[in-house]
């Protein structure tokens, strides 16, 4: 990444997603707003040139627009770890979090991975597990949101590959970046505990998309993210963020991760013809658009009925049963990337989907969704779940803060 200051000379543009109190500063999608250039205004954004700022209410991964690489890790504490000790490593946390976002270079141990490139839209978000809690003697700060999710019909869990102490989701436009600010943050992490495991993702790379607005393609071809709550309105807020008065006082603002690495059997998958595909998801392939008519957001008519006097969107098709209408009022934020990891054993591939979900409590939105899903989706046919884990995402920090202050430093009910 180019020295301290050297991102004054880089043009700067201003995101359109939602914002917390310090904003999310620059990307692809918005306006330009400074420049070395007097034609910035006109100018076509510099790939790499995508910013986010790190301080604000909430932390800014939640959120971001789309990334073309996401990649998720989570930790364990080490025996005989101490609170202090691990107070001190979401300190360097931060502070590698705030400077790699800025496109800066570290003042000390900065490995020049990423030397030269600029920020590439990097976010950084962290988040502790109920077992952290425990191992530190916290046990009563431990929020009812953080209960373990109940066992899901089909599941094929592998515990190793599964939950954890503490996560971080890199997510960033550039490999190099992503793989730069997680080098670092496990290099501070080394001491105090193990990695527990890793998964990396993809998505569409930067400028192939339509727009840097269009939804993400699966690898099962079908558009996805499409029926995400709308940033920047209350039904977003009240969806992904804990409210300013629950309890406990450290997670407010913040949000609540499932994690779960969905495998797509893809030879299943391609036996159905494009009428078959689109009658299991609900949507035009090509389009996004729902089976019921419209475009990509016109919203699902689910009581549209065919010539033939069958459902438009057939019963059990994913969009249906996924629905806020279908699983009283239910809604997360789904984020998901792409992973494609060769062949397993029986030469099937190993690929699908890391699926992310954000939401103000698991209870009332995930687990209500998946409980449907896993028993009426048509698409449960086609997928398996292999991996899960439940993170408390903490609220986001002002400048001269730390990520997890309320948490470590706050009284018995975690505030500041």
């Amino acid at each position: 990444m180019p020295e301290a200051g050297a991102l004054s000379r880089r043009r700067l543009f201003a995101y359109t997603g939602a914002v917390g109190a310090a904003g999310i500063a620059v990307g692809a999608a918005g306006a330009a707003i400074a420049s070395d250039t007097p034609s910035a205004a006109s100018a076509a954004p510099v790939v790499g040139d995508e910013q986010l700022a790190f301080y604000g209410t909430h932390q800014p991964g939640i959120a971001a627009p789309a990334q073309t690489q996401g990649w998720l890790t989570a930790f364990d504490l080490a025996p005989g770890a101490t609170l202090a000790q691990v107070k001190d490593l979401f300190q360097q946390w931060s502070t590698i979090a705030a400077t790699t976002m800025a496109g800066r270079s570290l003042s000390s141990g900065d490995d020049a991975m990423a030397y030269g490139r600029g920020p590439s839209g990097l976010s950084v978000t962290v988040g502790v597990g109920a077992s952290l809690l425990t191992k530190l003697g916290l046990e009563d700060r431990i929020p009812k949101a953080l209960d373990p999710l109940p066992a899901f019909l089909n599941d094929a869990l592998v515990p190793a590959a599964s939950d954890g102490d503490l996560c971080v989701l890199v997510g960033a436009n550039d490999g190099l970046v992503a793989a730069h600010t997680l080098r670092a943050l496990q290099r501070a992490a080394a001491a105090h505990t193990t990695q527990r495991w890793q998964v990396n993702g993809f998505a569409d790379a930067a400028g192939s998309m339509p727009s840097p607005t269009s939804t993400p393609r699966n690898l099962m071809g079908q558009l996805d993210g499409t029926g995400n709550p709308k940033q920047g309105t209350a039904s977003f807020d009240q969806t992904v963020y804990v409210p300013a008065t629950a309890d406990p006082a450290w997670m407010r603002g913040g949000s609540y991760l499932v994690f779960r690495k969905i495998r797509m059997l893809l030879e299943d998958w391609d036996t159905l013809d494009r009428a078959g595909q689109e009658a299991v998801i609900g949507r035009d392939k090509l389009t996004g658009a729902p089976l019921s008519g419209g475009s990509e957001f016109t919203a699902p008519d689910y009581d549209k009925f065919t010539a033939s006097g069958a459902f438009a969107i057939p019963a059990g098709a994913h969009i249906r049963q996924a629905s806020a209408q279908s699983n009283n009022g239910a809604s997360i934020l789904r984020r998901a990337f792409n992973y494609y990891d060769g062949p397993r054993a029986d030469g099937s591939p190993d690929a699908g989907l890391i699926f992310l979900a954000f939401q103000a409590d698991p209870a009332t939105g995930f687990t209500v969704i998946q409980q449907r899903l896993s028993g009426a989706d048509s698409l449960s046919t086609f997928i398996r779940h292999e991996a899960s884990g439940l993170f408390a995402i903490l609220p986001g920090c002002a400048d001269g803060d730390y990520l997890g202050r309320e948490l470590f430093e706050g009284g018995a009910d975690g505030s500041g």
